[in-house]
């Protein structure tokens, strides 16, 4: 998994100044290297599998006792929990809305740990990233969303969804600030000079 080096924060960090020189918004952004573990879920398929599989073979030639039955259903599981482990393995046995909704899930805690719902006119935005599940959200208080529909964030977190399946985290990043800032300088222009929260990039 990339990481963004202390020369692509700073990049980060001067576009986000640029916009809120020239806007009212206040913007975060947040990168996630995974948002869950996902531990239980190869329990979940293994436990599953040593369930079924034993059964479904001995069922018509039963050429097991129910002793040996049970037997076979726990060896099963052991062997697939520890094979299910194998990070590459792993990843394969998450489905996507899984993976999507998790991390939609800590995008929204993160608006409210970074108080972003605590700006003066309600201006927060927070562009979020979680990096194992090449996941993009914008997120915006109300002061936004009134005067720009969050339809229009879909095509900006699409472009930047297919930087961050490139590798180019940083690149995207950059190019979503300065995509953003477009559309709120025009709706949201800078009426005070203020700086409300850290420009910096936060990683979990």
């Amino acid at each position: 998994m990339s990481l963004i080096n202390t020369q692509e924060q700073q990049l980060l960090i001067d576009a986000i100044q640029r916009v809120e020189n020239k806007t009212d918004a206040e913007l975060v952004t947040v990168l996630a290297r995974q948002a869950d573990d996902y531990r239980y879920i190869p329990l979940l398929w293994a436990s599953l599998l040593a369930l079924l599989l034993p059964g479904a073979v001995n069922y018509y030639p039963e050429w097991l006792n129910p002793h040996q039955l049970i037997l076979s259903q726990w060896a099963l599981f052991i062997g697939l929990a520890l094979l299910f482990q194998i990070p590459a393995l792993q990843s394969r046995l998450v489905p996507r809305q899984v993976r999507h909704w998790r991390a939609s899930n800590l995008a929204r805690r993160q608006f409210l740990e970074q108080n972003l719902h605590h700006t003066t006119g309600e201006t927060g935005m927070l562009i979020f990233v979680s990096e194992a599940e090449r996941y993009v959200e914008i997120l915006v208080d109300r002061g936004i969303s009134a005067r720009i529909p969050d339809a229009y964030w879909q095509g900006i977190v699409a472009q930047f969804t297919e930087q961050v399946r490139r590798g180019n985290v940083a690149k995207g990043f950059v190019e979503c600030i300065d995509a953003c800032g477009v559309e709120l300088q025009r709706q949201l222009p800078a009426t005070t000079a203020k700086n409300e929260l850290p420009n910096h990039l936060v990683i979990l």
